[in-house]
């Protein structure tokens, strides 16, 4: 066996059996550039699901996968059991089972290794999210676009083994596809490495979702409190994330509340004016909603019942993140408030 190069790297994706799975691994082996040394499909699914992956891996790929269990632990600890599992290549590169690497993807990747210098940890691709061109977006649509702007994402991030093992990696506390990719960010920039935007291109469609999508995705409050409990008050800030409307949701709630409780005590002047205060605060978060979108019969619907349950659906998965990680200390070593993801990477001449 020769000795791995140091552009070598191995493809790690964390899988729950999608049928998008069978489209990322054909655009992965279609791409032109070399190949992966080794892909580890980490197999998600609850450990009782003893049915193979339902996905067909091409010709090309095959004798170079292997499927690995991930014990339904949630895609941090996912990718960590992936690239512990892997061939000791210099890079890992993460990808969600659900995004369509480019038609140069392994040549630009091949260009981005290369470019890195020794203190680069990672480098992100880009991510383009199509829409539908033709109509303005739904509420999840323009929240999948978001991915496109977001940093480090590991829907496509290739991290160096190194700097993944001077961190231990993914930090397993955040069970859902939610800022473990920040958190892992934050804590390489803390330990000293830099973290850089590459040049290869990587489409993540919008999958279907279902009418409580928005509700269901109120569970990342939780981590946002452990975010805040490891990096502090102003992680937001050096992870470049957006705010959010946690105190507007939680005012919200109160005002609801506070009207039930004054019209259990028979204060009934109180009740009305909370009541009041409640209903305009749903009233201009589902219009806020609403109105850059399709607002078709059936978006308008779904954003007004929606955006009378999220507020409490927010509020009360903060009061559980503050229970759960109450006692989770913060980093010894923070970042510095100046620490910015790095320029592009120089792309080396082609030959």
């Amino acid at each position: 066996m020769t000795s791995p190069t140091a552009a070598d790297h191995t493809v790690v994706i964390p899988t729950l059996g999608r049928p998008s799975l069978t489209a990322c691994l054909r655009a992965l082996a279609e791409a032109e550039g070399p190949p992966p040394l080794q892909v580890v499909l980490v197999d998600d699914r609850p450990l009782d699901d003893c049915t193979p992956l339902p996905a067909e891996i091409p010709e090309a790929l095959r004798d170079r996968t292997k499927v690995v269990p991930g014990c339904a632990r949630g895609p941090a600890a996912a990718r960590n059991t992936g690239w512990r599992a892997a061939d000791a290549t210099p890079w890992v590169v993460f990808l969600d089972d659900d995004v369509v690497p480019g038609p140069t993807w392994g040549t630009d990747l091949a260009a981005d290794l290369a470019a890195a210098s020794p203190r680069t940890a990672g480098i992100t691709a880009r991510i383009a999210v199509p829409v539908p061109p033709e109509r303005r977006s739904t509420d999840w649509e323009r929240n999948t676009a978001g991915l496109a702007t977001a940093k480090w994402i590991t829907a496509d991030m290739a991290y160096r083994r190194d700097a993944l093992e001077s961190v231990d990696g993914f930090d397993e506390r955040f069970r859902r596809a939610f800022r473990e990719d920040a958190d892992l960010a934050l804590r390489v920039l803390a330990a000293g490495w830099t973290l850089a935007a590459g040049t290869r291109r990587t489409t993540h469609p919008v999958r279907p979702a279902g009418r409580w999508v928005s509700v269901r995705l109120q569970a990342g409050n939780a981590d946002d409190v452990l975010m805040t409990r490891k990096h502090g008050r102003d992680w937001w800030h050096h992870a470049d994330a957006p705010r959010g409307r946690l105190p507007w949701h939680l005012a919200v709630t109160a005002a609801a509340g506070a009207s039930l409780a004054c019209a259990a005590a028979g204060r009934r002047r109180a009740a009305l004016a909370l009541a009041g205060a409640w209903a305009a605060g749903t009233a201009e978060f589902a219009w806020a909603r609403i109105a850059p979108g399709p607002r078709t019969r059936d978006e308008v619907v779904t954003m007004a019942v929606t955006s009378a349950l999220i507020p409490s659906a927010a509020a009360g998965h903060w009061l559980r993140g503050l229970v759960r990680h109450r006692r989770v200390a913060p980093l010894s070593v923070r970042p510095a408030p100046a620490v910015p993801l790095a320029e592009p990477l120089p792309v080396p001449e082609r030959v």
